[in-house]
């Protein structure tokens, strides 16, 4: 993860430049249900506010880790992220690594994880959105994809965790009591390890980037209740279908 300070050119240079800007790092992403700049599906707008029903939820906090349409059979990859308006006092984003988030792990289990797969859905917040109010957004059907929980990086080969909370719904082959204790002790792992976390504080012209492949993040909402505009844009290229980890791997003195 990268953070760049002082790009007022590159936020001010506008939706053509981003969309050509983001393309030179593949095809770029179309949100199902998402908003846009007119004419330009390519980049996805966020914007929350004192209105904003992301506010109104049935859990005790507002934090929700994730990593952006991991249900998409090439989910993103590296991406890019600005705010146009953001409180003056929170709204910060976090970012925790799959990486080292694997590396914390007993080698055995690691071992385990590595022959897991999982079944994910578009499901949250985008099928809400669609019952809801940005039902008539809608582009197209959401995918059921099945990825690995263990991925391998097609550059650095390095293995990460690779779980969504929003779009994880169960483990491939286990039930349901069985699945939900994998998946909640993995979803407690990333949120706990505050050691191998990264936090971002917004400033104007901030440009943050990247490689959703291997990392979780989670925007905070700590300015609820308040006046506050948060309002930004993100330029999603694709990626590969994600890689399982034991692909490539010489079992043979296994």
């Amino acid at each position: 993860m990268m953070i760049f300070r002082g790009q007022q050119d590159f936020i001010e240079a506008g939706g053509e430049f981003w969309k050509e800007f983001g393309s030179h790092f593949g095809r770029l992403h179309v949100h199902p249900t998402g908003g846009y700049p007119r004419g330009l599906p390519e980049i996805h707008m966020i914007y929350r506010d004192e209105n904003t029903v992301y506010f109104d939820n049935d859990h005790t906090s507002t934090t929700q880790w994730h990593t952006d349409m991991s249900f998409e059979r090439q989910p993103p990859g590296l991406t890019f992220f600005f705010l146009l308006a953001h409180p003056e006092t929170g709204g910060d984003t976090l970012f925790s690594s799959g990486v080292a988030a694997l590396k914390r792990l007993s080698p055995g289990f690691v071992a385990y994880l590595r022959t897991l797969k999982q079944i994910q859905i578009g499901v949250d917040p985008v099928a809400l959105n669609r019952a809801g109010r940005r039902k008539r957004y809608s582009r197209r059907e959401l995918v059921t994809t099945v990825h690995p929980v263990v991925r391998r990086h097609p550059v650095t080969g390095e293995e990460a965790l690779f779980i969504n909370p929003e779009c994880t719904q169960s483990i491939v082959g286990y039930k349901k009591e069985e699945s939900d204790l994998i998946i909640k002790f993995l979803y407690n792992h990333i949120a706990a390890g505050i050691d191998m976390q990264a936090r971002v504080r917004w400033e104007p012209a901030t440009v943050v980037c990247w490689d959703n492949r291997v990392c979780s993040h989670s925007a905070l909402f700590d300015y609820a209740g308040t006046k506050a505009r948060r309002h930004g844009a993100r330029i999603t290229p694709q990626a590969e279908r994600p890689i399982p980890a034991l692909e490539g791997l010489d079992l043979s003195g296994a």
